[in-house]
């Protein structure tokens, strides 16, 4: 039965100072049920509103554009206390407020009646005119391989401009762009300074997102770093590097501050974290000649109406399913350990015999993408063209960082003024001649041979690169933002050709899609019994803001890190229980491992286990791609287990349940279907074909008492 007009109950809103406008609960929840109503941009005398039902936002704009209300209508919450500018930029040493108003004296909270008595600043960026738009498309990709999702997002797009007086600030026009998304509490916002002044400039600095928030804690004493952020709102930009495999360690860009204006604060000594600004503090000297423009990164900011972590997480998944399509895509891929061409079309061979989609030439294989000579482009055009008669994808691994190209062509420390001293130790910078020599060979290799997926290892993590004579950045002050322009442009052309593209750090906004789960390589030296709970722990973990098909895993078939006899498959026909249940593991929860080794199966055995998981994958591909809802880590003490759920789907659910115990269990499990959109009963099909069913209580669980084998897997369909 489908979810009806319920909210969900129990569920921890952020509503409980909204008094009067706490949560309507006839609205649907939008995590189950589709939005229908689309996004606006309103205008009413004085006024602009970006509006959804989901998300509002509202801008005075005369005699400035000023943004004086943030609302979650779900929850009820108003984000904002205080009117901030628009954007602030800094050029040729000299800062400007980017619209905003002032007069507000009391910063602790913002009535609406206030505004008319608020000015514009004399020198500041102040209001032209406004234009209305739909969405544009961030990336237009394309891609032969499987994927949840193909529909670019739609919604409103909204640019205010604005000019200076400032004669120093003559024939500059910063732009501010809004983009509010049809179905999402979510707003995204950048900001673009157009020099056409008749000389160059030098932009030093873009804050192109400036909030004045309610504080999310009353504190009297307390540092910033120790005082809660406010959580009402979730942000993600697409300026985020750090090899951390998670987003928020990987952002560059934001900055809570305190509020010195804000004097009636509980904190004794103003320390509040309720400023929050976006922009990367790195990038201090960036050259604008006449007639070219900068623009900032994009910020999308997302609405949160619960402190639940799964609820979030599931805010967060929707949203990149919705903003960033390519990442739904999941390709069935093997990780190709290759000597010579002929184990190439074996691997080929093999994948075909087996339902696999795609052959990865791993590290360590006998490919190099850098080499663009006439020879080398044909021997790879030519297992290409191989792999496509037989209808599987091909591609390669190539190298960035944590290498040593030359002096002329490492990153230049800023401290030292020598190569050394980058994330990696030593590493290329992308623009030296060699970094820009790479990254037009693997254009040419993957244009010319017709390969469908890089794997890229080694984006560089924002190293600052001091040289004054590389050719694609001036110095330090200007060499992180050429180099990730680089970087995300080579991502977004590739896309674009359709090709997959895997990259083991935070690009997914600007084409790539895929990452590492998160895992300690030396782990799969371990043995194979440790392999199970570890992975089980990396897939636990890796989906709670990333898809499935967001995250890799890893299954060493040959030695790799390390490692005895216990650690590997092979010969995989004398170990094909674990060979299953990896494959298990990891088809059953929607991720793609790399399965890495120089052949899939070695016997007729092996074949039939392999086709036979591909198969089943394939059956239930729809659901095991949906989101995952956790139940309970693997701690090899009890039962663990994860849940797909999707309202949406054939299949509202899929169950899985692991016994890593040597005997067998039996429990009660409370399952929490709320987010498969079954409301009265549902029924769970064990092993997809023994149904029974249940009725679900005031949590929208089922109460199930099951039975688990020893050391065992055990899966269920939910209808």
């Amino acid at each position: 039965m489908k979810m009806k007009w319920t909210w969900m109950m129990g569920c921890m809103l952020l509503a409980a100072s909204a008094g009067a406008q706490a949560p309507r609960s006839y609205k649907p929840d939008w995590l189950v049920t589709p939005v229908t109503a689309k996004a606006q941009v309103l205008e009413k005398g004085k006024d602009i509103t970006l509006s959804n039902t989901l998300v509002q936002r509202t801008f005075r704009i005369a005699p400035n554009v000023a943004c004086y209300d943030y609302l979650n209508p779900i929850s009820g919450q108003q984000l904002l206390r205080s009117v901030k500018p628009e954007a602030r930029v800094e050029i040729n040493g000299k800062s400007y407020n980017v619209g905003g108003l002032r007069g507000q004296k009391e910063n602790a909270y913002l009535l609406p009646a206030w505004l008319d008595g608020f000015t514009a600043g004399e020198n500041d960026f102040i209001y032209e005119r406004h234009t209305i738009s739909e969405i544009k498309p961030r990336v237009q990709w394309k891609g032969s391989f499987w994927a949840a999702n193909r529909k670019q997002p739609t919604g409103k797009q909204l640019e205010f401009y604005f000019t200076s007086k400032a004669p120093e600030a003559k024939g500059i026009t910063v732009i501010v762009h809004y983009a509010i998304y049809d179905g999402l509490p979510l707003i995204a916002k950048w900001a673009t300074v157009e020099n056409r002044s008749g000389a160059n400039v030098s932009v030093n600095r873009i804050v192109h997102e400036i909030l004045g928030m309610v504080e999310e804690e009353s504190t009297v004493v307390g540092s910033p770093e120790k005082v809660k952020k406010p959580q009402g709102i979730y942000f993600e930009t697409n300026y985020a590097f750090n090899n951390a495999m998670n987003y928020t360690i990987s952002d560059q860009t934001a900055h809570w501050k305190t509020d010195s204006t804000y004097t009636s604060q509980v904190n004794y000594d103003y320390n509040s974290p309720c400023l929050f600004e976006v922009y990367p503090d790195k990038v201090t000297d960036v050259a604008v000649p006449n007639g070219e423009s900068i623009t900032s990164p994009i910020t999308w900011e997302l609405l949160m109406d619960s402190y639940d972590r799964e609820r979030r997480g599931l805010a967060v998944r929707k949203m990149y399913r919705t903003i960033a399509p390519w990442t739904t895509g999941n390709p069935i891929f093997m990780h190709l350990v290759s000597k010579n061409d002929g184990e190439v079309r074996n691997a080929v061979d093999q994948c075909a015999a087996t339902g696999y989609e795609a052959v990865i030439l791993s590290f360590g294989s006998h490919v190099n993408m850098e080499d663009t000579s006439a020879a080398n482009i044909a021997r790879w055009k030519s297992l290409s063209d191989y792999a496509h008669g037989k209808g599987i994808l091909i591609g390669g691994y190539s190298l960035f960082s944590s290498r040593r190209i030359s002096d002329k062509d490492d990153v230049i420390s800023p401290v030292t003024g020598k190569p050394g001293g980058a994330f990696f130790g030593n590493a290329p910078c992308f623009g030296s001649e060699w970094g820009l020599a790479y990254r037009d060979k693997i254009k040419y290799f993957i244009t010319q041979t017709g390969f469908d997926i890089w794997e890229n290892d080694g984006p560089y993590p924002g190293d600052v690169c001091a040289s004054t004579t590389h050719p694609g950045h001036k110095d330090a002050h200007d060499s992180q933002w050429r180099q990730m322009d680089i970087q995300k442009k080579l991502y977004r052309d590739l896309n674009e050709q359709g090709v997959y593209i895997n990259a083991p750090d935070w690009y997914f906004l600007d084409g790539t899609h895929k990452i590492a789960l998160g895992y300690r390589e030396v782990n799969f030296s371990l043995s194979r019994d440790q392999q199970k709970i570890l992975n089980r722990h990396n897939i636990y973990d890796g989906t709670w803001e990333k898809t499935p098909s967001m995250g890799w895993g890893f299954v060493p078939l040959t030695r790799y890190q390390g490692g005895g006899p216990e650690a590997v498959l092979e010969p995989l026909k004398d170990h094909l229980d674990d060979y299953k249940q990896l494959m298990f593991q990891y088809y059953g929860s929607g991720i793609q491992a790399c399965y890495r080794g120089p052949r899939l199966y070695d016997t007729e055995e092996t074949k039939t286990v392999v086709k036979d998981m591909i198969a089943w994958y394939k059956k239930y591909r729809s659901i095991l791609n949906a989101d995952l809802i956790h139940l309970r880590r693997a701690d090899g003490r009890d039962w663990d287990g994860i849940l797909h759920a999707d309202p949406q789907g054939k299949e509202k659910g899929f169950l899985i349940l692991y016994n890593p115990l040597k005997t067998a269990i039996t429990r009660t499990i409370r399952v929490p279907l709320y987010y498969t959109g079954l409301t009265t009963t549902a029924k769970l099909l064990a092993n997809g074909v023994t149904p029974k069913v249940y009725t679900l209580n005031r949590q929208f669980e089922a109460e199930m008492t099951v039975t688990m084998q020893p050391e065992s897997y055990n899966w269920w369909v939910v209808q």
